[in-house]
């Protein structure tokens, strides 16, 4: 006899294995859903783009009041010729992986403190992810 069911009776061990598998299924579902968000989807972080499009651009060579974020990801803060960076951003040793594109767009502040973005972040995680995929690779997006 099983311990389950020698403690809680053979229909309510069936039960707890019905509500484990229902668990898991859920579990699995949640954490590919988790990975969807963190893949992102580049279609919707081009509209999601567009707010941060009044400062920056992603075309190659084209700074405006922020640089271009053309070729962005993998790229040393403070090194895209043409622009002039904060001491802040220039001087941060940071390297836009995208774990780090994300801890910066949530609050920028917090990662390089005395940079000149105002931009206060943005809170909702799928839209980081979003713009973040987008990022990878802006010209596959039509």
């Amino acid at each position: 006899m099983k311990f389950t069911t020698a403690i809680f009776g053979l229909a309510s061990a069936r039960k707890l294995g019905v509500i484990a598998l229902a668990g898991l299924a859920s579990g699995l579902l949640g954490a590919e859903t988790a990975a969807a968000q963190a893949a992102g989807d580049p279609v919707q972080g081009k509209a999601t783009f567009a707010r941060c499009g009044i400062c920056h651009t992603v075309e190659v060579g084209k700074n405006k009041i922020g640089p271009s974020l053309a070729g962005v990801v993998g790229r040393k803060a403070g090194t895209l010729a043409g622009y002039n960076y904060s001491t802040a951003m220039a001087g941060s040793g940071v390297t836009w992986t995208p774990a780090v594109l994300d801890k910066y767009l949530t609050k920028p502040q917090d990662v390089v403190p005395g940079t000149k973005m105002i931009f206060p972040g943005l809170p909702n995680a799928v839209d980081r992810a979003n713009i973040i995929a987008y990022l990878k690779k802006p010209d596959a997006v039509k």
